[in-house]
């Protein structure tokens, strides 16, 4: 978005301000009812952030389908009112949702306050695994820095978003627990994955990931693997090195497909994980339900 763009969008926001009920101011980041407007880019941060935030927060999640490629979405002229008049917004980072980085530099503004993510979590190098989300061991440091910027932004109920920080953190126990629970039932199992979406809970569970890191590459960029490394994840399917398959069901391809269906007739377990929150879950649902079905897979 060009300087021009920019400034007739500030202008229109600050129109639709008066004529949208609902929508925040952009000086004080509040709804009209006077919660603290929270925009976040995914639902899994949003849902976290609802549940820290409670009452006094009203979180717009902009990617909120399970349907929704994030390295494909294109915001829309309410997602860019709803950025410019938040007081929190929420962004992932590490390359993941770049659409954000755009939206904020389209409306600057001195009251909001961003999370970055992979700043609170120091993730650092030319190529990291952007899927934070599925790094548990993190998750509280990741809440904690939610209710540190909501209590930055509205100090008047800065012990409510605490308490929600400390409850919210206490709801994450049990997938902790399964985590930790699959580290020392499985440390060390060989497995493999389509793309890197589930490649830091396996990381965290002691997981060994034999996927060549050009196949995973490949797909995560919506291009074809090369003919070697497509080889290289046949060959371990049907010399069974790995004792499960996990795949990102929503982005599936013909290669994809077909080492699924490759790994069915071997005899190996596939896994489906998702990339983004289905709509009627928790955040701590979706991903205890994934630990547990990974747990049982390997346990084939």
């Amino acid at each position: 978005m060009d300087g021009m763009r920019a400034a007739a969008w500030v202008g229109l926001a600050v129109a639709l301000i008066a004529m949208v009920s609902g929508c925040a101011s952009p000086a004080s980041g509040r709804t009209a009812s006077g919660q603290l407007s929270v925009v976040v880019g995914e639902n899994f941060w949003g849902n976290l952030a609802a549940q820290v935030g409670g009452r006094y927060v009203s979180v717009v999640s902009l990617i909120s389908s399970p349907d929704a490629d994030p390295h494909l979405f294109e915001p829309s002229t309410r997602d860019e009112l709803d950025v410019a008049t938040a007081g929190v917004v929420i962004v992932n980072g590490a390359k993941y949702d770049p659409f954000m980085d755009r939206l904020l530099a389209a409306a600057p503004s001195s009251h909001r306050r961003v999370v970055r993510v992979s700043a609170v979590l120091h993730v650092t190098g030319s190529d990291p695994n952007p899927h934070l989300w599925y790094d548990t061991p993190a998750l509280p440091t990741v809440v904690d820095a939610f209710a540190t910027a909501f209590s930055n932004a509205d100090p008047s109920h800065a012990a409510a978003y605490r308490r929600g920080a400390a409850e919210t953190i206490a709801s994450l126990q049990p997938l902790e627990h399964a985590v930790d629970g699959l580290a020392h039932a499985d440390a060390g199992d060989p497995v493999a994955y389509t793309e890197r979406v589930p490649g830091l809970l396996l990381a965290a569970a002691h997981l060994r990931v034999l996927t060549p890191v050009g196949f995973a590459r490949s797909v995560e960029d919506g291009t074809e693997p090369s003919p070697a490394d497509v080889a290289a994840m046949r060959a371990l399917i049907t010399g069974r090195r790995i004792d499960a398959l996990l795949y990102n069901e929503q982005a599936t391809s013909s290669v994809t497909a077909q080492l699924q269906s490759l790994a069915r007739t071997a005899g190996i377990p596939v896994v489906a994980v998702t990339e983004t929150m289905p709509t009627d879950a928790t955040f701590e649902s979706w991903q205890l339900g994934q630990v547990e079905a990974l747990s049982a897979a390997l346990q084939r």
